[in-house]
């Protein structure tokens, strides 16, 4: 997963920060590895992901993503909606991917 940057769009901002991830956070979530996994297309065909891992602050969080393209930059990651994760969505990533508890 090659990116060059974060797409610094405010419109999706308040509800990324809405459940307490700040921008630092969610692009600390980026910086170590995580689990990268296909989301359900939107209404309007734009090609979403889910980002699944823990953040600067060792709590796991769920970040809704998109990639944007420019003509300056390669490609920057759009966070769309992010959250931290409840215990039992832990546990069932953990069930279903058994590498999810080492990230």
């Amino acid at each position: 997963m090659r990116f060059v940057g974060f797409d610094r769009d405010d419109g999706n901002r308040s509800k990324c920060e809405k459940h307490g991830l700040s921008r630092d956070e969610i692009q600390s979530l980026f910086l170590r590895p995580v689990l990268i996994l296909p989301d359900k297309p939107n209404p309007q065909g734009e090609i979403r992901y889910r980002a699944i891992g823990k953040t600067s602050k060792g709590r796991n969080a769920f970040i809704v993503f998109t990639w944007r393209e420019s003509s300056t930059v390669e490609r920057l990651l759009q966070p769309i909606s992010a959250r931290y994760m409840h215990k039992d969505e832990v546990i069932a990533y953990e069930k279903a991917y058994p590498n999810f508890r080492d990230r």
